[in-house]
């Protein structure tokens, strides 16, 4: 029954991140209850279902995929500083390449921020938190889980791209280019809204570090 409990979940993870954000579903919801509305709702669902395919994973059978070994929990508390430092500076900022984008209209290819070195750093994230898990745990259950997660991510980046490419037509390219030609660093005009930021992403990280043991049972910590 675990293994079925996890089939079941991995089947309502996709169907939850995929069927809402169909561009007629998303419209016509969006219609009803508003977008602020729609974003909190399709968010609170998703960590809904990510807490119980995490949980359906860790109570299936364990069966190991390769010997644990001690250094392997240095892989996640390592890896896991730069993702919150992704998220920090990629959420909430306009990112017309990627989705989650706020205000994307405000896009300044000139002063694109993650988007100079990646169209979509929360997928990257993503990718980088799952593939670290992976190595951290060596069993079947969360190899399929994590591994999952960065296939997930990793193809998506591909899927939005297309989706962007479609939607905005010749003007992505376009778009493009002005970022590729873009500074490589931000420049001064930036710098405290880029120190804030970091700031955000180390406290997201020792918070996570802090909430582990109670949200997943295990210490991240070496």
């Amino acid at each position: 029954m675990a293994w079925a409990e996890l089939a079941i979940a991995f089947a309502v993870f996709f169907v939850s991140h995929s069927l809402p954000l169909r561009p007629v579903v998303r419209s016509r919801v969006e219609g009803l209850i508003g977008r602020p509305a729609f974003l909190i709702a399709y968010s609170a669902l998703s960590i809904a279902v990510l807490a119980w395919l995490i949980g359906a994973a860790g109570r299936a059978p364990y069966v190991a995929l390769w010997p644990w070994q001690a250094w392997q929990m240095h892989v996640p508390a390592l890896a896991m500083l730069p993702a919150c430092l992704i998220v920090a500076l990629a959420i909430a900022r306009p990112n017309p390449f990627s989705f989650g984008g706020r205000a994307n209209e405000t896009f300044d290819p000139a002063h694109p921020g993650l988007a100079r070195w990646c169209r979509h750093p929360l997928l990257a994230a993503m990718a980088l938190w799952a593939a670290a898990h992976v190595i951290a745990n060596g069993d079947l259950a969360h190899a399929l889980l994590f591994g999952t997660f960065a296939a997930f991510a990793l193809a998506g980046m591909k899927i939005v791209d297309r989706r962007r490419q479609r939607e905005m037509g010749a003007g992505w390219q376009s778009l493009s280019d002005a970022v590729a030609a873009s500074p490589l660093l931000p420049g001064p005009v930036s710098a405290k809204a880029l120190a804030l930021r970091l700031v955000a992403g180390l406290c997201l990280y020792l918070g996570l570090i802090a909430l582990h043991p109670y949200l997943i049972g295990v210490n991240p910590l070496p």
